[in-house]
């Protein structure tokens, strides 16, 4: 392995002793390790209604090696996978890995990273080096950095592509892991590059830094280059990015990016972690100043050779196809072959070979099937695989000649799926199985979905086989809700004494054009009615669309308010009595509380008016979007003003009966009575969420109003209410619980 690799991991292993000892404080090592890719993870995701402590029933038993404690509880450990290219030999070495140290899975995630859950701290180190000896890092895949550098899995062998971004990813990649200029950060920071700029692979739009390549006739000379975006993100409110230069020189891609990088340092947000990604610094200052900022940076730049060195030989990861190329054999075929090669093939630019996607359900494979993976690229293609942005795998460089083959190696190792990229492909993140953020099941409903709508794909319509599906557990958007056609993201609701798992759905996002428009939240349904809701929406798309109509333009004029009516019965949770199956989640047969509460009838009228007033909340958002979708973009801002104005009196009103309607005393009572005493504050929303709604408040008037701050102040309305949600089932907890003398 590379000496300085070798150096870092005994560094690290070292500060795991010190850690111990007590000698390293919790909160450095915290972001030590995260630097080193190794998260906490999730291992008990709630309680069963007896009260007994359980695990999440989707994994194995982990690898226990004694008390559960901050060393022995299981963990995560995130691999660095560089705009997801892999070779046979690293893919052999995860498989072991995840087989000896983890619960044997392989989960590929939306940053084409691969992912081993389970495995212990006191293994890292150990982990690490094997991975070194295959030439990959865990540096940098967490913590405050640059995360990993994703690309479009089809350069190269695009057919679209204005040329092969592969060399310039690699090398800002190398460039940037370890760089001085990038360990200040307040926040993570992501880069994505793209061959093109319609389709979706290498969704720029959301990134803090985006490549699309380009190219440009500068005196007869055909000269490559790109266009830059900076500020992009999803997360709780979506951010696009903001175009910095429309022709940036290959030459000046890394300097360009340290500068930035250099800005993002020294001016991002540094206290306030719900605001220090830079799309916040890019809105503050205006992407001018933003860019007059970096301009001004990169002139100070000390010069690096690295800067160009790569440029002599960009073909130096040039891939060469493994056996000649070759044209489909004449039929028949093996069963379910016609399926899998409509919509897992990609016909490369170069005649005679095609990309294989190797769809995985969830993400997932085992070390047992990556082992027949690499068995399959030995035979087949050399090092030529890649992973996806929406949890997939590809083979390159396939000769057509040998695709019945391919298939019948894949049916044996049970990857032959079709699907890939339809409907049936959902993305889920990880959700309540292992991530602490998780609020409902993500994975679990995924699953559901994919099983639901795989019964039916041979009677699927072309418009409904096409359309995207995606999941987050969480507002975090990690499952890219904001950009699929239909997306979901996780809540919880409080009926009666108990809590209920909903998934808000999101409508109108685009994934094409690299995430070029992003949808809304219409409304929370139980997690037990989503599939219902998919149904709904898929079938009435298909039967009143118009000829070549995307999604969101079906969406956008049928209106939302007709959306959210088709779907306001599925709404409606019935008594537990009824039926107990909408009190549990997807995979998780247990009740979907943290324990029975008493009902207590003191609580009556004020539960009454918080439901309502929380409820009236909800509504003004959803008017917000409908006013928001006519063009009326000042009423939508002040629409989503009103219902944060709303939330925020109908929880405030319990604590100060005398409250007004005057939105600077709501504001003020409520940071004194919710905010200064953290009763608003959960593990989810924190201050972030109350932040939301003081910052619009004081903000009024003061700030112009476009489509774009109308659009984010609706989706931080939203997030709003929903935390308002999740305070008031807290607060009414507190008060049902017996005291001491009961």
């Amino acid at each position: 392995m590379p000496s300085a690799w070798a150096e870092e991991i005994d560094v690290f292993e070292t500060q795991i002793h010190l850690r111990k000892q007590g000698k390293i404080e919790e909160k450095l090592f915290a972001e030590t390790r995260l630097r080193r890719g190794v998260y906490g993870q999730r291992y008990d995701n709630g309680q069963r209604s007896d009260g007994t402590e359980s695990r999440s029933i989707d994994f194995p038993t982990p690898l226990t090696k004694g008390p559960n404690t901050m060393w022995d509880a299981p963990g995560m450990m995130r691999i660095k996978i560089p705009f997801g290219k892999l070779g046979v030999e690293q893919l052999e070495a995860m498989a072991d890995l995840a087989e000896e140290y983890s619960d044997g899975i392989l989960h590929v995630t939306t940053r084409q990273d691969i992912q081993l859950h389970f495995v212990h701290i006191d293994d890292t180190p150990d982990l690490m080096r094997r991975l070194a000896a295959v030439g990959i890092t865990t540096r940098e895949a967490c913590g405050n950095s640059v995360r990993n550098i994703t690309a479009c899995p089809l350069v190269g062998v695009c057919s679209d592509e204005a040329f092969d971004v592969t060399p310039y990813a690699n090398a800002l990649t190398f460039f940037l892991l370890g760089h001085p200029d990038i360990q200040d950060f307040g926040r993570k920071f992501k880069i994505a590059f793209s061959g093109c700029k319609d389709h979706a692979c290498g969704v720029t739009n959301f990134h803090d830094m985006g490549a699309i390549a380009r190219t440009r006739d500068i005196d007869g000379e055909l000269v490559r280059g790109f266009e830059l975006y900076v500020g992009g993100g999803l997360g709780s409110v979506p951010y696009a990015a903001k175009l910095l230069d429309d022709f940036l020189p290959e030459s000046e891609l890394l300097p360009m990016s340290q500068a930035i990088s250099r800005v993002f340092a020294r001016l991002g947000e540094r206290e306030n972690r719900s605001r220090a990604r830079i799309k916040f610094l890019v809105k503050k200052l205006g992407i001018d100043e933003f860019k007059r900022l970096v301009l001004e940076e990169r002139a100070k730049l000390r010069p690096d050779e690295r800067w160009t060195a790569f440029l002599a030989d960009l073909h130096k990861l040039d891939e060469r196809p493994l056996r000649p190329a070759g044209k489909l054999p004449e039929g028949p075929y093996p069963a379910g072959f016609e399926a899998w090669r409509r919509t897992n093939i990609y016909a490369q630019k170069q005649p005679g070979y095609a990309v294989v996607t190797v769809t995985l359900p969830l993400g997932d494979m085992t070390s047992t099937q990556a082992r027949a993976l690499a068995d399959l690229s030995r035979r087949f293609t050399g090092d030529t695989m890649r992973t996806t942005v929406d949890q997939n795998y590809i083979f390159r460089w396939v000769s057509e000649a040998d695709l019945v083959e391919f298939y019948k190696g894949l049916v044996a190792t049970g990857l032959a799926d079709s699907g890939a990229g339809t409907i049936t492909d959902v993305t889920s993140c990880p959700g309540t199985d292992t991530c602490k953020l998780g609020i409902s099941s993500s994975r679990g409903l995924a699953a559901e979905l994919r099983r639901q709508l795989s019964l039916v794909k041979t009677e699927l319509a072309p418009a409904a086989e096409a359309l995207h599906v995606k999941c987050s557990g969480c507002f975090n958007s990690c499952g890219q809700h904001h950009v699929a056609d239909i997306g979901f993201l996780g809540v919880s609701r409080q009926v009666g004494p108990r809590k209920v798992p909903h998934f808000q759905v999101v409508v109108g996002g685009e994934w094409e054009h690299n995430g070029g428009t992003y949808g809304l939240a219409i409304g929370a349904v139980p997690s037990k009615r989503v599939p219902e809701v998919v149904t709904r929406l898929r079938e009435r798309f298909v039967k009143e669309k118009k000829d070549g109509e995307p999604f969101k333009d079906f969406v956008n004029r049928i209106g939302k308010k007709q959306v959210r009516a088709m779907l306001e019965d599925l709404m409606e949770v019935p008594p537990y009595e009824v039926a107990p199956e909408y009190y549990s989640d997807w995979g998780d047969p247990r009740v979907y509380t943290i324990g029975d509460i008493s009902e207590g009838e003191c609580a009556g009228e004020v539960v009454a008016f918080t439901v309502m007033g929380l409820a009236a909340s909800e509504r003004e958002v959803f008017e917000a979007q409908v006013l928001f979708d006519e063009g009326k973009t000042e009423a939508a801002d002040q629409r989503a003003y009103v219902a944060m104005v709303s939330a925020a009196k109908a929880l405030t009103r319990d604590l100060n009966a005398n409250l007004s309607d005057d939105p600077d005393e709501i504001a003020s009572e409520f940071k004194k009575l919710l905010v200064d005493t953290s009763l608003f504050s959960d593990p989810f929303a924190g201050a972030k969420f109350s932040q939301m709604f003081l910052r619009a408040h004081d903000l009024r008037g003061k700030e112009q109003i476009t489509k774009e701050t109308a659009h984010q102040l609706i989706e931080e309305a939203q997030l709003f209410v929903d935390a308002a949600y999740a305070c008031y089932e807290r607060i009414t907890q507190q008060k049902n619980q017996p005291t001491a003398a009961e």
